[in-house]
Protein backbone atom coordinates (compact mmCIF):
# COMPACT_ATOMS: atom_id res chain seq x y z
CA UNK A 1 0.00 0.00 0.00
CA UNK A 2 2.00 3.75 -0.81
CA UNK A 3 1.59 6.34 1.71
CA UNK A 4 -1.02 8.51 -0.37
CA UNK A 5 -3.22 5.00 0.18
CA UNK A 6 -2.59 4.78 3.37
CA UNK A 7 -3.58 8.20 4.27
CA UNK A 8 -6.70 7.89 2.75
CA UNK A 9 -7.82 4.66 4.50
CA UNK A 10 -6.51 6.55 7.96
CA UNK A 11 -8.75 8.97 7.00
CA UNK A 12 -11.85 6.62 6.37
CA UNK A 13 -11.23 4.38 9.37
CA UNK A 14 -10.57 7.01 11.93
CA UNK A 15 -12.60 9.85 11.94
CA UNK A 16 -13.99 12.25 15.20
CA UNK A 17 -12.71 14.10 17.65
CA UNK A 18 -9.18 13.83 19.39
CA UNK A 19 -7.78 12.51 16.21
CA UNK A 20 -5.68 13.77 13.46
CA UNK A 21 -4.43 12.17 10.23
CA UNK A 22 -1.15 13.33 8.64
CA UNK A 23 1.89 13.07 6.18
CA UNK A 24 5.54 13.64 7.05
CA UNK A 25 8.62 13.69 5.14
CA UNK A 26 8.89 9.56 6.06
CA UNK A 27 5.82 8.09 6.49
CA UNK A 28 2.11 8.99 7.65
CA UNK A 29 1.24 9.85 10.88
CA UNK A 30 -2.00 9.37 13.36
CA UNK A 31 -1.94 11.06 16.55
CA UNK A 32 -4.51 10.14 18.64
CA UNK A 33 -6.07 11.02 22.68
CA UNK A 34 -4.29 8.79 25.21
CA UNK A 35 -7.19 7.26 25.91
CA UNK A 36 -8.12 5.90 22.22
CA UNK A 37 -4.67 4.68 22.37
CA UNK A 38 -5.08 0.94 22.61
CA UNK A 39 -8.30 0.85 20.70
CA UNK A 40 -6.43 2.65 17.74
CA UNK A 41 -3.94 0.38 17.85
CA UNK A 42 -5.54 -3.17 18.02
CA UNK A 43 -7.59 -1.72 15.17
CA UNK A 44 -4.29 -0.65 13.28
CA UNK A 45 -2.79 -4.59 14.11
CA UNK A 46 -5.68 -6.62 13.26
CA UNK A 47 -8.28 -5.18 11.23
CA UNK A 48 -8.16 -4.82 7.27
CA UNK A 49 -6.85 -3.36 5.52
CA UNK A 50 -4.04 -2.13 8.03
CA UNK A 51 -2.28 -5.01 10.00
CA UNK A 52 0.28 -3.15 11.08
CA UNK A 53 1.93 -6.47 12.67
CA UNK A 54 5.55 -4.90 13.80
CA UNK A 55 6.02 -2.41 16.79
CA UNK A 56 9.06 -1.41 15.24
CA UNK A 57 9.91 1.57 18.87
CA UNK A 58 7.79 3.32 20.96
CA UNK A 59 9.95 6.74 22.50
CA UNK A 60 8.94 9.54 24.18
CA UNK A 61 10.21 12.91 24.02
CA UNK A 62 10.23 15.51 26.72
CA UNK A 63 8.70 18.97 26.12
CA UNK A 64 8.74 20.86 29.70
CA UNK A 65 7.57 23.90 27.82
CA UNK A 66 4.21 22.42 27.21
CA UNK A 67 3.97 20.21 30.54
CA UNK A 68 3.66 17.01 28.23
CA UNK A 69 5.52 13.79 26.91
CA UNK A 70 5.08 13.11 23.39
CA UNK A 71 5.18 9.04 23.16
CA UNK A 72 5.84 7.83 19.11
CA UNK A 73 4.85 4.07 18.35
CA UNK A 74 6.75 3.51 14.92
CA UNK A 75 4.59 0.56 13.15
CA UNK A 76 5.38 -1.18 10.04
CA UNK A 77 2.91 -3.79 8.04
CA UNK A 78 5.29 -6.35 6.77
CA UNK A 79 2.15 -7.87 4.28
CA UNK A 80 1.54 -3.82 2.64
CA UNK A 81 5.43 -2.62 3.00
CA UNK A 82 4.17 0.85 4.77
CA UNK A 83 4.63 2.23 8.07
CA UNK A 84 3.02 4.73 10.44
CA UNK A 85 4.03 6.89 13.23
CA UNK A 86 1.21 7.02 16.18
CA UNK A 87 1.34 9.95 18.18
CA UNK A 88 -0.08 10.64 21.49
CA UNK A 89 0.85 13.26 24.78
CA UNK A 90 0.77 12.72 28.42
CA UNK A 91 0.95 15.11 31.34
CA UNK A 92 4.86 15.19 33.10
CA UNK A 93 2.65 15.50 36.26
CA UNK A 94 1.23 12.37 35.86
CA UNK A 95 3.02 10.12 33.17
CA UNK A 96 0.51 7.26 32.54
CA UNK A 97 -0.23 5.87 29.43
CA UNK A 98 -1.96 2.27 28.59
CA UNK A 99 0.95 -0.16 27.74
CA UNK A 100 0.37 -1.92 23.90
CA UNK A 101 2.51 -4.89 25.02
CA UNK A 102 -0.97 -7.43 25.00
CA UNK A 103 -1.05 -6.14 21.11
CA UNK A 104 2.61 -6.59 20.52
CA UNK A 105 4.36 -8.72 22.50
CA UNK A 106 7.75 -6.42 21.50
CA UNK A 107 6.33 -3.63 23.29
CA UNK A 108 7.65 -5.07 26.44
CA UNK A 109 11.02 -4.13 25.76
CA UNK A 110 10.68 -1.09 24.43
CA UNK A 111 7.79 0.72 26.67
CA UNK A 112 10.56 -0.46 29.75
CA UNK A 113 13.36 2.54 27.85
CA UNK A 114 10.70 5.64 28.16
CA UNK A 115 10.05 4.46 32.14
CA UNK A 116 13.93 4.18 32.75
CA UNK A 117 14.71 7.49 31.56
CA UNK A 118 11.77 9.59 31.24
CA UNK A 119 9.68 7.73 33.96
CA UNK A 120 6.62 7.66 31.77
CA UNK A 121 4.25 4.64 33.57
CA UNK A 122 2.81 2.61 31.18
CA UNK A 123 -0.18 0.90 32.83
CA UNK A 124 -0.82 -2.88 32.49
CA UNK A 125 2.94 -3.53 31.51
CA UNK A 126 3.94 -6.79 32.98
CA UNK A 127 7.18 -6.11 34.02
CA UNK A 128 7.95 -2.38 34.07
CA UNK A 129 11.15 -1.98 35.48
CA UNK A 130 14.63 0.26 34.52
CA UNK A 131 16.15 -1.49 31.93
CA UNK A 132 18.95 0.74 31.10
CA UNK A 133 20.08 1.92 34.16
CA UNK A 134 20.92 0.42 37.81
CA UNK A 135 17.27 -0.22 39.93
CA UNK A 136 19.20 2.18 42.55
CA UNK A 137 19.42 5.09 39.90
CA UNK A 138 17.70 8.41 41.07
CA UNK A 139 15.86 10.46 38.89
CA UNK A 140 15.22 10.05 34.95
CA UNK A 141 18.35 11.37 33.12
CA UNK A 142 16.40 12.33 29.38
CA UNK A 143 13.81 14.89 31.25
CA UNK A 144 15.33 18.22 29.98
CA UNK A 145 15.03 19.53 33.67
CA UNK A 146 17.44 16.49 35.17
CA UNK A 147 20.45 17.40 36.49
CA UNK A 148 23.12 15.10 38.58
CA UNK A 149 25.97 16.07 40.27
CA UNK A 150 28.09 14.46 37.44
CA UNK A 151 26.44 16.33 34.75
CA UNK A 152 26.92 20.23 36.56
CA UNK A 153 30.06 21.76 35.34
CA UNK A 154 32.89 22.55 38.14
CA UNK A 155 35.53 25.81 37.65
Amino acid sequence: MDRQTLIEKLNESFTGEGLAVGDTPDMASLTVECEQLVDICKKLRHDAPFHFDYLMSVTAVDRPEDNIFELVYHLYAMGHRCAVCVKTTVGRDNPIVPSVSEIWPAADGHEREPYALLGVLFAGHKDLRRILLPDEWEGFPLRKDYQDDFMLVKD
